[in-house]
């Protein structure tokens, strides 16, 4: 009997991982919203009901771009102004932008980040995220300039800095991410080695000048150190010890947690890793962890198996922004690094947030679901847009897509 049938193809696996950590986020979000009251029956929070529509509505996009061949994001090449990396680039740098004028970004707790849309508001620094994946999937595998040269690899990372400086005036924590992403697609882009290690040390200073002059960054960094010499500005850190002490192995039970209850701040979105420990204990945590290894091993997966570079990058591109965005937000609730203001992706409440990272999600999806070679990929990018009225058609720009630098890579 042929049992392949009963074989999970990678897309399976990563379907099963989303709706997990999306269904996770849910009965979290709404387990941390809930309050003491004098009603001892269920009924859904605020917080919970609107973490389950954009679920939903994440979902859809999940679904909905898998079906799309993502090789339709390299149809047209004729046209630079037309390429849709620099318009995403171009869209979410303005975005950056904007947010920060008064009276147009909304303010929180003290940082301007968000952008309102009627309905719902949205971080342009996510943007930013995905725009900087897309653009370095396409860069690095077209190979537009002769990346083997300084002043080229210099001009790659004009964008990304520019983007990158853009959002670490209100957001260091999304900033340091995009870098180390950006780093991540570097490297295994195999651009030169002693290129990133020259340009390495002014990115780490320029990183260290930001957080040494705002004064709330380095009171972090301090409180880090040393939490209990000063519990006020260490309060978040010694909260959320709290929660995996007291959670144990099994946890308290989910909704029988106490640290929500006005202890924890930010317990519904950068601390929810906090609550998963103490309600769930270590058997929630490693749960977690787990889902987004599942995420990370579908995309090595296809790293290894997929024929075309662009969707390889793309791939690793993907996953490596959300498993170095829980990575970091895991390691700020344990306490291994400073507070950062970064969200557990999937989980933390959210709307803008969670439907983008789906729609991202979905792209790793459609790489799983269709596969092509780079000489396919070459003559789909010199095939012409469809006609359209109003805005022009955008393109991308490859030259050389049969470069495989994936083989060069793996052959040493």
């Amino acid at each position: 009997m042929d049992v392949s049938i009963y074989r999970l193809r990678h897309q399976d696996i990563l379907t099963l991982c989303v709706m997990s950590l999306v269904s996770l986020g849910i009965i979290m979000v709404q387990s941390a919203s809930m309050r003491v009251t004098g009603n001892v029956g269920w009924g859904w929070s605020a917080d919970g009901t609107r973490q389950a529509m954009f679920a939903a509505i994440a979902l859809v996009a999940f679904f909905a771009l898998g079906r799309v061949d993502y090789a339709n994001l390299l149809i047209g090449t004729q046209t630079r102004y037309r390429n849709l990396f620099y318009w995403g680039l171009a869209i979410a740098a303005g975005a950056c932008l904007v947010v920060l004028l008064p009276h147009i970004g909304i303010e929180k707790n003290g940082a301007r980040r968000w952008l309102s849309l009627g309905i719902c508001q949205v971080q342009p620094s996510e943007l930013g995220k995905w725009a900087v994946v897309l653009f370095l999937a396409w860069w690095l595998t077209a190979r537009p300039l002769d990346l083997t040269k300084f002043k080229n690899f210099v001009l790659t990372l004009v964008p990304i800095c520019l983007v990158c400086l853009l959002i670490v005036i209100q957001d260091f924590g999304t900033a340091a991410l995009i870098g180390l992403c950006a780093f991540a697609m570097l490297l295994v882009g195999r651009v030169k080695l002693w290129h990133l290690l020259v340009v390495l040390p002014p990115v780490l200073m320029a990183g260290f000048w930001f957080v040494y002059h705002k004064e709330y960054r380095w009171r972090r960094m301090t409180a880090f150190l040393d939490p209990y010499a000063n519990p006020r500005e260490g309060y978040h850190i010694i909260q959320s010890l709290l929660s995996f002490a007291t959670g144990g192995v099994t946890g308290k039970g989910l909704g029988n947690g106490i640290q929500k209850l006005g202890y924890l701040p930010e317990d519904t979105t950068d601390f929810i890793f906090s609550v998963i420990c103490e309600e769930l204990g270590l058997f929630g945590a490693l749960l977690t962890a787990a889902l987004y290894l599942g995420i990370l091993f579908v995309a090595w997966q296809v790293v290894r198996q997929k024929r075309d570079s662009f969707g390889r990058m793309l791939a690793f591109g993907v996953a490596a922004m959300i498993c170095l965005q829980a990575m970091i937000n895991m390691a700020v609730a344990t306490v291994s690094v400073p507070t950062k203001g970064l969200s557990l992706p999937l989980i933390s409440a959210g709307g803008s947030g969670l439907v983008i990272t789906c729609s991202a999600l979905g792209l790793l999806y459609s790489v799983c679901r269709f596969q092509h070679t780079d000489a396919e990929l070459l003559r789909k990018s010199k095939s012409k847009p469809p006609a359209t009225k109003g805005f022009p058609v955008i393109q991308s720009v490859p030259t050389s897509v049969t470069d495989n630098i994936w083989r060069e890579w793996t052959t040493g």
